[in-house]
């Protein structure tokens, strides 16, 4: 008999089927016992008599005939809530081990450490699953926004001859007899892009050496970022708060019963955004807190936090848009604000208290580009790809950079970034904690 999906079982009532899936929950009642059954369309009720013992997760197939539940017995939470399967016979394809922890529950009650060190099992519970399928929405929402600015997706490499940006927060690794890096961001080989397309984004993945852990970095994150030329410094804004507020609100239509499940409030992102400059949001933080950071190069936590309540409170939005940040905090290719340089034509876009995306107009200008990166105590011939690209009619551009597992974080209002990364990176951890 050929498998039928659990999404394919609401058509076939009163028909026998084969499914196939894993065991998510037994339930024992004397003679008559119910367990759940999951596969990759949705999860069904089995119930039968006799059955043999189940150990959770186990892969079975399951004979028997599809019945319409009891009135009573609806499940108005399942999509395959008003059918169950009557259950002839259980094959077990492959048995599961005894669980190191109660799986059972709605909500897995372990700290971050236990979750992290059995990611192979608890990413199988529903719930954790779930994460990775807002992420997935916030991908689709993100490319399908973009797409719709006119940009054409590329790929760029992870591994370059030189740090993005300086410093070092970055992983030198070996490449054959040279000396290489893993990419901080892929902005140096997106802005080559422009001149091909003019348009771009992508999806990549960066590495940042960081030597510190908090509860919202990673060593290794997925960015997804958007690159556009011939554009003007307020076209920027409105082209990163466009694709802002589309994802936003594709997730909330796509994934509304997951983030009823985890009971977070509705994605709010109004008609505009509120623009702010730095020092017009630290002053705002001011008149509202008493806390005077407005002589400070750059936000604090506190500070983004506050200014979301600013804008939730005073706007309804739960995203507020942040300029002119310094442009000596800011990289490299930033461009200055011609009428004050001390001050950068750059932005980050908040959401619930958290950046979720930094940007800014880039130098488009070759001499200009040499004379930041001499400044910067680099050396420009380790930036010769880069700087060719500029010799050759780059027109003004630049781009914003949104971080896929903050975004994720912050819809959910998970506590830990990590909880938002199928399998994280930090200085303690590559799949398992590195001190054990």
């Amino acid at each position: 008999m050929q498998r039928t999906l659990i999404k394919e079982t609401l058509e076939k009532v009163g028909e026998k089927v084969k499914l196939a899936g894993w065991v998510e929950r037994v339930r024992d009642h004397g003679k008559i016992s119910f367990f759940d059954l999951h596969d990759c369309t949705g999860t069904m009720q089995c119930v039968g008599e006799n059955l043999p013992k189940l150990s959770m997760l186990s892969a079975v197939e399951v004979l028997g005939m599809i019945n319409k539940r009891p009135e009573k017995m609806v499940n108005p939470k399942l999509e395959t809530g008003k059918v169950e399967l009557s259950v002839e016979s259980v094959m077990v394809i492959a048995k599961a081990e005894e669980l190191p922890f109660d799986f059972g529950k709605d909500e897995l009650d372990l700290q971050l450490p236990t979750l992290l060190d059995f990611r192979t099992i608890t990413l199988r519970h529903p719930k954790i699953a779930n994460i990775f399928k807002v992420q997935e929405a916030v991908i689709e929402g993100f490319r399908r926004a973009s797409k719709s600015l006119g940009c054409t997706e590329v790929f760029v490499p992870t591994i370059s001859a030189s740090s993005t940006e300086g410093g070092a927060e970055v992983f030198k690794v070996k490449y054959y007899e040279s000396d290489a890096f893993l990419i901080q961001s892929p902005q140096l080989y997106k802005q080559m892009m422009i001149p091909v397309y003019e348009r771009v984004y992508l999806v990549s993945h960066a590495y940042r050496s960081e030597p510190s852990v908090t509860t919202r970095h990673l060593s290794e994150s997925i960015q997804m970022d958007c690159e556009l030329g011939f554009v003007k410094f307020e076209e920027l804004l409105d082209a990163l708060e466009f694709v802002g507020k589309e994802t936003l609100e594709y997730v909330g239509k796509n994934c509304k019963s997951i983030l009823e499940d985890y009971g977070v409030p509705e994605i709010q992102v109004g008609k505009t955004v509120p623009r702010l400059t730095m020092r017009e949001a630290q002053k705002i933080i001011f008149d509202r807190t008493g806390v005077d950071h407005t002589k400070e190069p750059d936000l604090m936590p506190e500070d983004e936090r506050e200014i979301c309540r600013w804008a939730a409170d005073v706007h309804k939005s739960d995203l507020v848009t942040i300029t002119h940040y310094p442009t000596k905090k800011r990289a490299f290719y930033t461009m200055p604000d011609p009428k004050d340089p001390e001050y950068s034509l750059s932005y980050d876009l908040l959401f619930r208290g958290v950046e979720i995306l930094s940007g800014s107009q880039r130098i488009s200008d070759y001499h200009e580009l040499v004379k930041v990166i001499k400044d910067r105590g680099m050396n420009p011939e380790n930036f010769k790809m880069y700087l060719q690209a500029f010799k050759y009619g780059m027109p003004p551009e630049g781009g914003f950079s949104f971080g896929l597992e903050r975004i994720t974080m912050q819809i959910l209002d998970l506590k830990n970034i990590r909880e938002a990364s199928l399998f994280p990176r930090d200085m303690e951890r590559i799949d398992f904690r590195l001190n054990q």
